[in-house]
């Protein structure tokens, strides 16, 4: 998978992107990741890449010359499956578009600053429009880390054990169990004698019995989905 990735703050998607799971991802071939300063496309003396609005009103908005500049650069050498814009108005991520997303061979993701980007970048351009929350971050920079973190785990080879990400919460529409690990007693606290009996049909059904007892004090909103699913 390739993902490139325009922001006119780079520096912020440093570290993310060089540690841990993603560092790993990269190192093994399985992902690239490539950053791309949206000022280097600006033809303005002073590399200024945003504007005022017009019709007034406070904030800056993102220009639509050096974003339509890069991303036309980019179309030019491959072709992309998404070109996705991380906005609070997007489609709300969750795991199942996470999936989808993972299937896909080639990503541009275009971060919004300031007041967000010109109009007619979402209409020429953007294929999908996701948000993290309904919530507010200066950028979307931090968006998009989460988005790419949340893609590139499910790519085969990326995690040790390829059954990991299967048994992750939302999976199947319902939180994750409890899980534990040694001792099997700290401070009077005792991990549950099914999961130490070494019998895996009773470890599974107690695992799918918390998972739903979980989703049902935690997030009821899910427990319909999963019920639909059987």
């Amino acid at each position: 998978m390739r993902i490139d990735i325009l922001t006119v703050v780079p520096d912020l998607l440093e570290s993310p992107f060089n540690h841990s799971i993603l560092q790993r991802a990269k190192d093994k071939g399985l992902v690239e990741i490539n950053i791309h300063n949206i000022r280097d496309y600006s033809t303005k003396k002073h590399k200024n890449v945003d504007d005022y609005q017009y019709g007034g009103g406070a904030g800056m908005v993102l220009s639509i010359e050096p974003i339509a500049a890069c991303i036309d650069s980019l179309m030019s050498q491959r072709k992309y499956d998404e070109v996705i814009y991380v906005t609070p108005d997007g489609e709300i991520l969750n795991q199942g578009l996470c999936n989808q997303l993972a299937l896909k061979g080639n990503i541009i993701i275009l971060c919004g600053h300031y007041k967000g980007v010109d109009e007619r970048v979402r209409e020429l351009y953007i294929t999908k429009e996701i948000s993290i929350g309904t919530y507010v971050l200066s950028g979307g920079e931090l968006a998009a880390a989460v988005l790419v973190d949340s893609v590139v785990r499910l790519l085969p080879g990326v995690l040790n054990d390829e059954t990991s990400a299967l048994t992750d919460s939302f999976q199947d529409n319902l939180l994750s169990p409890p899980v534990y690990t040694r001792p099997p007693e700290f401070r009077g606290m005792k991990v549950p004698d099914v999961l130490l009996s070494g019998d895996f049909n009773k470890i599974n059904a107690y695992r799918e019995e918390q998972a739903i007892q979980r989703t049902k004090e935690r997030r009821p909103d899910l427990l319909d989905d999963f019920l639909n699913m059987e």
